[in-house]
């Protein structure tokens, strides 16, 4: 007999996948640390993508990187985040594989995050996509790494997963009137 990640509850399993995440973030972080200078950069598809070792004290974007105290107050949400998202992962589908991927995904780049801020002072980006001006310049999305990436695709997992709830009692039951299928009655509700 094997081992199956199917027989570990959604605790468990939505640990591996914040691990799993936390490691990949860690180590491409090491990579970029030991083969890029601080802000240098490699081009890998000119005009369009380059590898880049850039610090980011902000948050998402380089959001408020310009206030010297936000890496502390973001280290200190992140970890606020967490443990509220942890004390309250049984409302965001965690029943679900697709609900423990998500959450796994979130949680595992915002610990990819904290990690370099409390190891760093700030968060290490290396993905730098652009597109080259005719007329010299860059128009670029902002530099990102795995943790981001992850955080962004667990939420947006989650917003999918919201759409797919089961519909109201009302609006199942409308729909079995309309294809001739008999409903139960609703009981009366109290006054």
């Amino acid at each position: 007999m094997g081992f199956s990640i199917s027989q570990l509850g959604p605790t468990r399993r939505l640990a591996i996948v914040a691990a799993v995440v936390l490691a990949l973030d860690q180590a491409t972080k090491l990579l970029v640390l030991r083969y890029l200078g601080y802000a240098q950069e490699k081009v890998i598809l000119e005009g369009f993508f380059n590898l880049v070792h850039w610090g980011n004290p902000g948050a998402a974007w380089s959001l408020f990187n310009r206030y010297a105290s936000s890496n502390m107050y973001l280290a200190m949400f992140a970890v606020v985040a967490l443990l509220v998202l942890f004390a309250t992962r049984h409302h965001f589908d965690v029943h679900t594989r697709t609900g423990q991927m998500a959450l796994g995904l979130i949680f595992g780049g915002i610990a990819g995050n904290l990690l370099d801020r409390f190891l760093r002072g700030h968060v290490i980006d290396f993905l730098y996509f652009y597109v080259s001006r005719r007329g010299g310049g860059e128009i670029g999305f902002p530099a990102f790494n795995v943790a981001d990436s992850a955080i962004c695709i667990g939420v947006g997992l989650l917003f999918l997963l919201s759409w797919q709830k089961e519909p109201e009692p009302e609006a199942a039951e409308r729909e079995g009137q309309r294809s001739g299928r008999s409903q139960p009655a609703a009981e009366p509700r109290g006054e």
